[in-house]
């Protein structure tokens, strides 16, 4: 990894350094996998297969990813009990309850401009 040498004052990398999280944040969270997985935890605590069954298309590997993803973030929260087989529950933390609250403002929006959006890619896709 090449890293380069930053030239300003410390308060100025200290906003370079929160903007380069932040963009690394949005890329772990802001895709549809990750919005489907922590709208589908909700208020509830579910086991993976559960989670699988709730997201419609989802992969075993890309469900495996977005969770550990979203575990990384601090946004879900994996049990492991000690069992045969062994028993594995998500749940969302604080964190994640709040992106939820997010999320939730997202699809308001779309079901409030659904038809707009819809009337401007027909007419888009008829010029």
């Amino acid at each position: 990894m090449v890293t380069k040498q930053f030239k300003g004052s410390s308060e100025d990398a200290d906003l370079s350094r929160a903007d380069s999280l932040a963009r690394e944040i949005f890329s772990d969270i802001a895709n549809k996998w990750a919005l489907l997985i922590t709208e589908a935890l909700g208020d509830r605590t579910l086991r993976f297969s559960e989670l699988r069954n709730e997201i419609e298309g989802i992969s075993h590997k890309m469900l495996t990813q977005n969770l550990r993803l979203l575990e990384r973030n601090g946004l879900v929260e994996r049990t492991v009990y000690a069992t045969v087989p062994p028993r594995v529950e998500y749940t969302l933390t604080e964190p994640g309850h709040a992106l939820r609250v997010t999320i939730d403002g997202l699809c308001d929006w779309t079901h409030q401009y659904l038809g707009q959006i819809e009337d401007s890619r027909r007419r888009f896709e008829e010029a």
